[in-house]
């Protein structure tokens, strides 16, 4: 059994048999009995934090939440949007380009049906390879073969675009499962994985468990150069010692991560779904670390995509303050 499978299986047992949390409530007959959840590839944080709040929530509100495995946060609102499941989870980069019919895998349609209900955590972008490849840096992946997850996530979408922003010439991407990836890197098939996900990302932990690996990022001057060219990314750190072998702090670019509906999902359903996040935050948490940014102060890391008015509802009683233009 893998280290992701395993982190997956202890996290759903916790959280259900957690102590202290809130009761199930009896289902408003208006609700579907059932909802469906787009998470994302196996190794990412989105398959181990999505299981975790689906069965969170599911246990809350009384209603189950089915998990479907998708290619990422594209995917996901691309099947929100056409109402192909419920609930999705999406970068907002990739949200700001759906909003605005932007990027190729939007093919010009503007996508606004979708609504936000809560703030997930950041994803920041970094880099791990096997200590013997001797690569240390960005620059250094010029010619290499880099896996960058499936081609329909956030780092399959904007490692190409941050490649050609840079000046790093002839990278040969590959597209895949997390969880691939890190088999394909320990393997020499690939050179590089670039990833991006809440920390720490389960795929990189479970390497460096059985290999000598090498962590690094984008240097001062990249990331400047970054944030000139795609606004949307903002300052970002992957902490002392989030994995084992990285001593020091290293600084990157991330994106924040919101949990989207359908804007005809139920407004009570909406409310019940964003209180059972916020107030079960212990054993969120207890589900994955990157819970622990999933607070209701991060509404502000939203600033175009609508709130659904169940959502900006609960956000409002908590003395959040969501423009009336974010509402609807």
């Amino acid at each position: 059994m893998t280290v992701t499978r395993r982190l997956f299986l202890s996290s759903a047992a916790a959280l259900v048999a957690a102590p202290g949390l809130v009761r199930a409530q009896t289902p408003d007959p208006s609700w579907p009995k059932t909802l469906t959840l787009g998470t994302a590839s196996v190794g990412g944080t989105y398959f181990v934090y999505g299981q975790a709040w689906a069965t969170l929530v599911g246990e809350k509100i009384g209603v189950p939440i089915n998990t479907q495995q998708t290619q990422g946060p594209n995917q996901n609102v691309i099947l929100v949007q056409g109402k192909n499941i419920d609930l999705g989870m999406t970068t907002m980069g990739i949200a700001l380009q759906a909003w605005n019919g932007q990027g190729d895998w939007t093919k010009g349609q503007k996508m606004r049906d979708i609504r936000a209900l809560f703030p997930m955590y950041d994803t920041p972008f970094h880099f791990v390879v096997m200590k013997r490849s001797g690569i240390n840096s960005v620059a250094q992946l010029a010619g290499k073969r880099v896996g960058v997850g499936p081609r329909a996530g956030t780092p399959g979408t904007y490692y190409p675009i941050m490649f050609q922003t840079l000046g790093i010439q002839n990278v040969t991407i590959r597209n895949g499962q997390g969880s691939d990836m890190a088999s394909q890197l320990a393997d020499g098939l690939i050179d590089c994985f670039a990833f991006a996900a809440g920390l720490p990302i389960a795929s990189y932990s479970e390497l460096e468990a059985t290999n000598e690996v090498t962590f690094f990022s984008f240097t001062p001057e990249q990331i400047a150069k970054l944030q000139q060219a795609m606004p949307e990314l903002s300052p970002a750190e992957i902490p002392a010692g989030t994995y084992k072998s990285m001593p020091a702090a290293q600084a990157t670019v991330g994106v924040f991560n919101f949990a989207i509906a359908h804007k005809e999902l139920p407004d009570s359903l909406a409310y019940a779904i964003v209180k059972a996040v916020h107030e079960n935050h212990d054993a969120m948490v207890r589900g994955h670390a990157a819970a622990k940014e999933t607070v209701p102060e991060a509404v502000s890391k939203n600033a175009f995509l609508s709130f659904h008015p169940g959502a900006a509802r609960y956000y409002k009683e908590r003395g959040q303050n969501i423009p009336a233009n974010l509402v609807g």
